[in-house]
This record gives structure tokens, sequence and C-alpha cells, in this order.
């Protein structure tokens, strides 16, 4: 059927239309993501509309049944370790690894491998850099992500607390600052870019000689561009510019190559429970990946249109023109296996598994690249590369493998085209990574730890064995030191090095920038290719971190490591000692509390998944559902376990909304907690995911936030 004649169909459906969905090979599909993929996805890739949703059929008809059996084996292991717990109440200890192998939870280790994933980009796969992830349903933030492949280095550090723990002040530019700025960025090029003689405070122009010729690589009209560490810098040369007028070799700005990979986000980072969430999500998607996204926003006075960078020309040192990749390289991220979505019913009635859709469409709008389609491209390899969160052990991934393969035959697709990145944020995962790797080693293209979900999901396998320690003190665990350096020694391991990422997670206080120069170093140095920022600043600034740090020379050097026994992993936040004070407790639970109420009101009343958010001593900090999960799942513990009661956690509660209240008074269209307790939907949901979070699934708030979101969109 053309697309003509699918618009004909539409026009004369109109019943249908009211009638709430509309009819398509077997499933009721809401119209509105009916719509996108009729006219805005499928034009071009050479797909037919009734080929693709025949093809989505027959996915949910092979893939549902399995992914029921997943989640119910989930829940089946998550009883055994319960079951060990309540008959060994006084044990003080997980679940020991002899009975975890007993109940197949640890799985036996396979044989040595190196994974045979092929066609990767090098932003992946040899390039060591920074990593943003953006929420999908933002398009201004998408369009931010996407053209932080480049940042100016003067900019990034005049303009946060980078340099000495303070910010500008005022509008004026500050010479005195901007001094200090220069010199630093010049010491910086002295470390990463020698010249033969002198420093770079020194120099006075002309082609400057380096120390090693083969790191000028060449010009763009009076710049220089130079190489280190597989990474580019620009050296821009203007004498007529405010601070290069004043240069002795008249540089105006250093700018760095930065985010060299962007996740778009269609997970933790978005509020999405409905058609038009997900459509408004893959839109941004399918606009990224093609090149043609635009975002307009008002600046003062001036409305500013913002659209993807081209790519850039230079001449090498032999006067031959070379591409300058100007764009960060798009990966997406889905959902995992858990939840469902009223996009799409199934025959039967029951919704679609939401990770089904996402594949089939991120995989379907992945073809307007590799057809070429768009304005722009993004994989010069010819992959799709789609990130695949919080899966529980082996036989997860292997049904993630064969889910990305049934989705290349419907698509026509080489097998392996879909890569897929593997979230270690599971307990199970983590467990017996490497099996999880082979399960999918000829598509993996990165593995990522995250401290949060992490966490989240420890506490919650482990809720009946005691009281967890204060998150403070999870921090500095050692299973957590364990959890991160595995994760590192069995990617290089399994042959990781210069075939893909090995990464590490999120800096979660953009406004702390001069903390994050002097702790995320940490990441390179462990042997990550790249580590997650949460602004294109902070990707500049983390970038000087892989010029600091070869981390193809540390990976080398922990190659040989033996790797640190699963015993380590396994031991947990358990608290040795719970006899804390009444005001040590007290200030937990209003720590957690507060960081609670203020994500969840924001991702219910106003759909933001991802944002700045006040914690309880006003520090803004990057938040998204991972954050949610700890700390719901932390109080969780402490009630289980008779630390706070529930009239404590009510009392905090209701603090803490007032707090909240007061910390978002200045943005009108916020809906007050306090005073509202019986009708605020954020405030009884939040209530919800503690009192019920022993028995949220693998301690997860996103069945809870679902329907408080859907419920608070019914009474716009």
């Amino acid at each position: 059927m053309t697309t003509a004649s699918l618009r004909q169909q539409r026009q004369g459906d109109a019943t249908t239309l009211r009638a709430g969905t509309v009819q398509r090979a077997g499933l009721a599909v809401d119209p509105v993501l009916a719509d996108f993929i009729e006219l805005e996805a499928l034009p071009g890739t050479g797909i037919e509309a009734e080929d693709f949703w025949s093809g989505l059929a027959d996915l949910a008809d092979r893939f549902t049944p399995q992914n029921r059996d997943l989640l119910a084996r989930r829940e089946l292991l998550q009883g055994q370790i319960d079951d060990w717990h309540r008959a060994n109440p006084d044990a003080g200890i997980g679940v020991p690894p002899r009975t975890l192998r007993g109940m197949d939870y640890l799985v036996p280790e396979p044989e040595p491998f190196t994974i045979g994933t092929a066609n990767v980009d090098p932003e992946i796969a040899t390039i060591a850099g920074p990593q943003l992830v953006v929420p999908a349903l933002n398009a201004r933030f998408v369009l931010n992500a996407v053209n932080a492949r480049w940042g100016s280095l003067y900019d990034a550090l005049y303009g946060t607390d980078a340099l000495d723990g303070t910010t500008p002040r005022g509008a004026e530019y500050d010479a005195q600052r901007g001094a200090k700025v220069i010199a630093w960025a010049k010491a910086f090029l002295d470390h990463a870019i020698p010249l033969a003689e002198g420093t770079w405070s020194e120099w006075t122009g002309g082609v400057p000689a380096l120390a090693n010729p083969d790191q000028l690589v060449g010009t763009i009209g009076d710049n220089f561009i130079l190489k280190h560490n597989g990474l580019y810098i620009e050296i821009v040369i203007d004498d007529r510019h405010p601070i290069g007028s004043h240069d002795p070799a008249g540089i105006a700005d250093v700018r760095l190559e930065s985010a060299l990979s962007t996740i778009v986000d269609l997970e933790d980072s978005v509020a999405a429970v409905d058609a038009e969430d997900k459509v408004a999500g893959y839109r941004n998607w399918l606009g990224a990946l093609r090149g043609d996204l635009v975002a307009s926003f008002s600046k003062g006075d001036e409305k500013v249109v913002r659209t993807a960078n081209p790519d850039r020309t230079y001449r090498d040192m032999h006067g031959d023109e070379r591409s300058l990749r100007s764009r960060s390289l798009l990966l997406v991220r889905n959902v995992g296996h858990l939840m469902t979505n009223p996009a799409v019913h199934l025959p039967d009635g029951s919704e679609i598994f939401e990770g089904l859709l996402d594949a089939a469409v991120t995989g379907l709008i992945g073809l307007h690249d590799l057809k070429g389609l768009g304005r722009l491209g993004n994989s010069a390899a010819g992959s799709i590369y789609i990130v695949k969160p919080k899966m529980h052990g082996p036989e997860e991934c292997a049904f993630a493998d064969s889910l990305f393969a049934a989705v290349e035959d419907m698509l026509g697709l080489d097998r392996n085209t879909i890569k897929i990145g593997v979230m270690d944020e599971e307990r199970r995962t983590s467990a017996n990574l490497a099996a999880c790797i082979h399960a999918v080693k000829d598509r993996v293209f990165f593995i990522n730890t995250g401290f949060l979900d992490r966490t989240g999901d420890e506490i919650h396998t482990s809720m009946l064995a005691g009281p967890m320690q204060r998150k403070s003190d999870i921090k500095k665990a050692e299973w957590i030191a364990a959890y991160e350096d595995r994760n590192v020694q069995i990617g290089l391991a399994c042959g990781f090095a210069g075939r893909a990422q090995i990464g590490k997670g999120m800096w979660a206080a953009p406004d702390r920038m001069q903390a994050m120069l002097a702790e995320k170093i940490g990441h390179p140095l462990s042997g990550a290719s790249t580590a997650w920022v949460p602004s294109p600043t902070a990707a500049t600034l983390h970038a000087v971190h892989y010029h600091r740090c070869d981390v193809a020379e540390r990976q080398r050097a922990r190659a040989s490591e033996r790797i640190i026994p699963v015993e380590k992993l396994l031991t947990g936040p358990l608290a040795e000692d719970a006899n804390w004070s009444a005001e040590e407790i007290a200030s937990e639970l209003d720590n957690n509390v507060q960081g609670i109420l203020g994500y969840m009101v924001r991702w219910v009343d106003a759909g933001i998944g991802c944002s700045k958010v006040p914690d309880i001593n006003d520090v803004g900090l990057m938040e998204d559902r991972a954050t949610l999960r700890i700390s719901s799942q932390h109080i969780a513990n402490w009630l289980h376990h008779g630390i706070v009661s529930r009239l404590m956690m009510d009392d905090a509660l209701h603090r803490m909304a007032a707090k909240v209240d007061a910390q978002n008074a200045g943005d009108p269209s916020y809906r007050p907690m306090a005073g509202n307790e019986r009708n605020s939907i954020a405030l009884n949901a939040a209530r919800e995911l503690i009192v019920a979070g022993t028995k949220q699934p693998s301690g997860y708030t996103e069945p809870v936030l679902h329907r408080a979101r859907a419920l608070a969109k019914q009474q716009r």
C-alpha cells in the first residue's frame, strides 16, 4: 500500500479515528503513532506500511510470551532470595554465591572469547572521549547535544567555576578572569601539544613548530587543527576578535573536540506514557538522525532557530581537503523489558511491550541514515546503535539479541547491523557480565556502569537481609569499587579495546565543574573509554581528561589484571551497625524524601523526565528515574526494618513538600503539594513508591510513575 493510498484510507476512516484506534495487521494502533509511522518514518525506506505493521504484529506474537516469561523469571529468583533471607534472618549477609549458583542466579562463566562486533564507528571503537545523554522529548536539548561535538575551552572555563570555584559576576567582561582562562588553556596546550621550543604563552604566531610535528594535521583558514590522543583541537586565530586582538599570536579561542557521542534517550530521562509522548520522542530521533531537526526558542527579544551543524573541511599539511566531523555520533536508548505502552494493543487486548515497539520503530528510523535519506549523515560505518537498559542476566541479553535480529529481518538489514549497548546496572547482569556480553558478542558496542540504578537493584534484591547503609557510605563500599573495576576488567578480557566502548556514569552536578575537573579524571584512568556528562560545557571540560590520560595505554596496562572475584561484588551495602542517632536518621530520611518529591512533581505534573533539580541544600543536580529508584528503595528498606516509621515518613513527606514548593515558587505553572496532600497526584505517587517499595518489580519506579502521569494528563 502506497503512502498516497494510506492518506486516502485515513481520510475515509474518520469514524475509526474517533473511536480511538486504527486497525493494522490485527493490532489496535493509536492514530498518532499510525500517522507518524506511515507519513513520516516509512517514506523513502522502501518498506510498505502493510509490511511494517505485519512485521510488528509478528514481533509481538513471537516475543510477547518470551518477555512475560523473563519477567516471571525475575520474580521467581527474587522470591527465592527472599525465602533464603526469611529462613536465615540473622545471617547479616546477602545470599552466598554457592546458593545463588544453585538457583541459577549465577551461571557458569563462558570460556574465554573475544567479541566479534564489526562496522563500528571510530567514536565508539577507537577514540576515547565524553558522552552526552539527552532526553528525546526535548528537541532543543537534542540539538544542543548533536552540536556538542566541538566546544570552546575559553567559554567553558570562563563561564563556570572550573578555574577557581567562582563564577563570573555581571555581564561585563572581566579581563582578570579572562587572563586566567587564557593562561590555563595555554598550559593545557603545553601538555597536550608541546612546542619544540618554549611555551604557548610565548608563541607569537606563524606555523607552530611542534615537538611532535605529526600533531599538526591541517588548517581551516588561519586556524590550526591539531590532534592528540585521537582527539582534534582547533586553535582559532583572529586578531580582530576582542580576545585575539590582545593575544601576541592572535589566538581568540581554543576549541576542543568534546562530545564524541550522544545517547538520545527514550528511557530514564523522559516521561513517556502514551502514543503522544512516544511519537514526540521518535520524531526527534528521526530529525536528529536525518539532520533536519529544528528547534526555535526566544533568547531575550531575539528568536533563535537551532539546527544541526554541517561537517567542515580542512586542508591537511599536503594541501588536500579533509572532512572534519561537526556532530556527535548519535545512539538511541530504548526502554527495558518491563513496561508496556497503550500506543499499540495486541489482539488479546493487552498493551504491547514498549521494548518491542522501541526496537521496531527506532530500527526503522535508523534506515533513514543507512539509506542517506537525510540532510546529514550519522554512522559512517553503516550501523544503528541502540542502548538497552535494565536487563537482568544473560537470558535477557540473549532475548534482546534475538529481538534485534528479528527487527533486522523485518527491515531487510544484514545481521548485526543493529548494535547493542548493554547497561551494566542490574545486580544479576553485573554478577554474570561475561555471560551477558557473550549473549550479544557479535553486536555489542558498549557496556556502562551506573551507581544509582545498580544500587537501587542491590537494595531491592537484598531487601530482607537487613537495613542498608546511609547513601553517602554506600558510595565508599567495597562492592561498588569491585563493580566498577570488574566492568572494565571483564570488558577488556572480552576484547573491547579498539572494538567497543567501556563507559562510566554521569557527573550529576552541572554547576560544580571545578569538582568535576578534579574527580572525573578517575574515569579514563580506570580504563573506561567514555563517561557521561550533563551538558555540552561539561563535555568540553571532561574532554581535557582524555588528553591528560591515554586511555588506550591504560587499557593495555589493565588488560593483564586478574578479574576481581564475584564474591567481592556480592557483599552488598548492608549496615554493620545500624545504631544511628535520631539526627542521622532524620537527615537521611529528609534527604531521600526531598529528592523523591523534587523529581516526582516535575515528572508527574510537568512531564519532565530529566532536569536540574535542587537538592535539600539547594544544589542543582541532574535527576532522572534512577535517582528516584535508589531513594525510594532506601526508605522502603529502612521502613521494613524499623529504622523509620510510617509516621516519620509521612511527617517528612509533608515537610519536604513545603520545601519543594518553595524551591519551585518562581514557576507560574507549578502545582503546590503542601496543603493539597489529599489531591496531589505527585505527592501520593511518591508515598506509594515508598510504602509499596518492597513489592515494586526490581524496585522500579515506572509502574507508579506511568499511572500517576497518565492520570495527571487526563486532568489537564
